[in-house]
């Protein structure tokens, strides 16, 4: 194998290694960084959810209990505005979604799936936990869910929620007396999840990687050129004009000309030495002539 051969195979070596490093490295960042993108968009729409809950129960119940409200409104209920109010949003973000669900609701609708009834029983087990993050496939690709605990946390809950007796009758009449009782101050009784999609983010994650790993194959490619046209003559050149001229002299041929380096490297030391040595030689087959 020619010196040019051994360079480049070794030098391309060196580089797959550290490309396919830094492939792994790159990807798995450009990944964390859109998840983080993502995770920072449900907590926006998770705190734009309790803003909608906090305006409901600070400025529409007291209007409704200021004009002597009797009839049950969920309009007034703060879980209730919210999810309308972001219903109302998918009309716009089709993918994103905000669920209250409880695991005994007043509003059968608000049952719980399989995965959502998971987050509520994790809050159940640990009261301490106030956040949780998970993805999940969906059909139109993966979704990044992220929830927080519903616990009753005012007595006032318990109005509508200890038992059908106490309950006003206009709730009971429109939901019923079998589901949405019993619940306990302090208890946690469902989840309020947000679920943004990650196909977008993630696309454009990966077209970053790719677009990043092939201008660090092009910038190797032109560095490898460069390199290779250095070596042919700085290196190579040099060294096969030194060695056919040692060639000749070693077959006694001495017409040839000297090669008169240029510069004050190693290449142009060796050639310089090799023409002290030759001029030595034929100052010696002329004293022994």
């Amino acid at each position: 194998m020619k010196l040019r051969a051994k360079f480049n195979v070794t030098i391309i070596a060196a580089f797959a290694i550290g490309y396919v490093g830094i492939g792994v490295l790159l990807n798995s960042l450009f990944i964390a960084d859109a998840r983080r993108d993502v995770l920072e968009n449900a907590r926006v729409m998770m705190s734009a959810a309790n803003a909608v809950k906090g305006y409901t129960d600070s400025e529409i119940v007291p209007l409704l209990a200021a004009g002597s409200q009797t009839t049950f409104q969920p309009a007034a209920i703060p879980f209730f505005a919210a999810k309308r109010t972001f219903e109302r949003m998918r009309k716009t973000f089709s993918n994103y979604a905000l669920v209250e669900t409880a695991l005994n609701p007043t509003d059968l609708e608000d049952r719980p799936t399989d995965w959502q009834a998971d987050f509520i029983q994790h809050f159940r087990n640990q009261p301490r936990t106030t956040e949780l993050i998970g993805t999940r496939d969906t059909l139109t690709g993966e979704a990044l869910n992220l929830a927080e605990p519903i616990s009753v946390s005012d007595v006032s809950c318990l109005a509508c929620h200890s038992s059908p007796s106490v309950a006003p009758a206009s709730m009971i009449a429109k939901y019923g007396a079998s589901n949405g009782f019993g619940w306990k101050l302090h208890e946690i009784v469902g989840a309020q999840i947000v679920s943004v999609p990650m196909a977008v983010p993630l696309t454009k994650a990966h077209t970053a990687f790719v677009y990043v790993m092939a201008a660090l194959l092009v910038m190797f490619l032109v560095v490898l050129v460069i390199i290779n046209v250095l070596l042919h003559y700085v290196i190579i050149k040099p060294v096969v004009t030194v060695a056919g001229i040692a060639e000749a002299v070693s077959l006694g041929r001495a017409d040839v000309e000297e090669f008169e380096p240029k510069g004050n490297d190693e290449i142009a030391s060796l050639a310089a030495s090799f023409a002290r040595m030759r001029r030595s030689l034929d100052s010696a087959l002329q004293m022994l002539q």
